[in-house]
């Protein structure tokens, strides 16, 4: 078994109920919905299908919707533009005048005149072309191409080591975000946080529908938001290293860095992260990886990353159960080196009961590896207990039971937690431990001699009780 979530990114290549069920039993935990390119009706059917195979109990899959948000673009062209090295550009700000120029693009930053120096450098279509400032006029600026391509409509452009003045929540987010709830996703992966107000921002349109519960994953995507990283830590659910536009906007050579670098500020501060972008690329198109990427992979659980997300790799092509397959084997072969620590981590977001819960838990990990207990079983209804048991990076298996679907999806992200919904969830403590020993007996490596740590919260005079028990599997048959 994998301890490292997978993450599966919807598209035509794995759309169909079959591949679904596939990348499910290839282990994929959770169906990522990408927004920079989704059409209601496609993504309102997919869910349906995701909804359709949990209910029969084929699948037990989240889903996770990634915004769009602001970003910088080219326009439309009404045919493919040849560039060729040390060209003269000039990138506008007023469409109509891009458009009766030659050698011309247009930007629809408005503050590009401003906000850009001379000898300043932009990435245009994701690196694929490299242009230097030389001179600014009134609305366009004229740059020096630094390679050989040929550009496309509605480019993106990436203006490296620049404080951006973009709008925050624009009208098609916030479209997104309410079909997001109309649709009863689990997960928002935020796109192009800046700020911890960014994700307030977020947080309060939110509260405002009355979705406060739902869980922001935060994708860190620039130099600037490197800088703010702690404050945006502090505010959100997970962080995603997105390095497919971090590595546009900061040396490349610097990335496994700062990859590092927010992994290890995220397990420090008990938040969850997730390392996304061409984990596999090649097998897009090809059945086997690259060496490079084997490692790439095993670096990443090394770090001990909640989540690997898959993007283009499950979205197109040819070779999607087989991506998800060749990263988890990977992942499983990784996991085999490390033994967890059980470091701890910040309180700062715990109220003071909950320091307890999580010094219960911690308590519980020591316990289990010294008296080598087959498995810790955890009882939850708002999936803290687990939550707390999956950042401290057990070392033995943990099953989370719980009453309250939306507590299983949740759990879903979780590293090394196995969720399982328990039907006849009781307020009785011994009833949800025989009939999870039940399922454990039926579906688990657990036999009758197993010995199990078991942890739960016992209700007594409405007050919730954190409690610790060893027991033996057959003392409960």
């Amino acid at each position: 078994m994998k301890k490292t979530k997978i993450i599966a990114t919807l598209w035509p290549a794995s759309q169909s109920e079959e591949k679904l069920t596939e990348l499910y039993n290839a282990w994929v935990n959770i169906i990522r919905f990408n927004f920079s390119h989704a059409v209601y009706d496609n993504a309102k059917e997919n869910k349906n299908k995701i909804s359709k195979l949990n209910s029969a109990w084929l699948t037990k899959l989240s889903c996770l919707l990634d915004t769009k948000w602001p970003e910088i673009r080219t326009w439309d062209l009404s045919e493919k533009i040849l560039f060729s090295k040390w060209d003269l550009i000039d990138i506008y700000t007023d469409l109509e005048k891009s458009e009766k120029a030659e050698k011309s693009l247009f930007c629809d930053y408005m503050y590009l005149v401003e906000d850009l120096n001379v000898w300043d450098f932009i990435e245009i279509d994701s690196w694929l072309l490299k242009v230097k400032v030389v001179s600014k006029s009134t609305d366009f600026v004229t740059v020096e191409a630094w390679s050989d391509c040929l550009i496309w409509s509605r480019r993106h452009i990436n203006l490296p080591w620049k404080s951006l003045r973009l709008p925050w929540i624009t009208d098609k987010d916030k479209q997104d975000v309410l079909f997001w709830i109309e649709n009863d996703f689990d997960f928002i992966a935020q796109s192009f946080v800046r700020s911890k107000e960014n994700v307030l921002e977020l947080r309060k349109f939110l509260d405002d529908n009355n979705w406060s519960h739902i869980k922001i994953i935060s994708k860190i995507e620039n130099q600037e938001w490197i800088d703010n990283l702690d404050d945006i830590i502090e505010v959100s659910d997970w962080i995603m290293v997105a390095r497919w536009d971090l590595w546009i906007e900061v040396p490349i050579e610097s990335l496994p860095i700062y990859q590092r670098r927010m992994v290890k500020k995220c397990l420090e501060s008990g938040k969850f992260v997730i390392v996304a972008t061409q984990l596999i690329e090649s097998m897009i198109e090809n059945p086997f990886p690259t060496r490079a990427e084997i490692s790439d992979i095993f670096n990443s659980v090394m770090q001990k990353a909640d989540c690997l997300m898959l993007s283009g790799e499950t979205a197109i092509w040819k070779y999607p159960v087989e991506a998800v397959t060749m990263m988890k084997n990977v992942i499983v072969e990784a996991e085999k080196q490390i033994i967890y620590k059980h470091n701890d981590f910040l309180n700062n977001w715990l109220s003071q009961r909950n320091i307890e819960k999580k010094l219960l838990i911690k308590s519980a990990l020591f316990m289990a590896d010294e008296l080598n207990v087959d498995a810790i079983l955890i009882f939850t209804r708002t999936w803290l207990l687990a939550r707390l048991a999956s950042a401290f990076r057990p070392n033995k298996d943990v099953y989370a039971f719980t009453g309250k679907k939306a507590s299983l999806k949740y759990m879903n992200i979780l590293f090394w937690i196995k969720p399982t919904l328990l039907k006849d969830w009781s307020d009785s403590y011994v009833t949800n431990l025989k009939n999870s020993i039940n399922i454990l007996l039926e579906q688990w490596k657990i036999d009758e001699n197993s010995k199990l740590i078991a942890i739960t919260d016992i209700q007594i005079e409405n007050k919730e009780i954190p409690v610790l028990e060893i027991i033996t599997i057959k003392d409960y048959i």
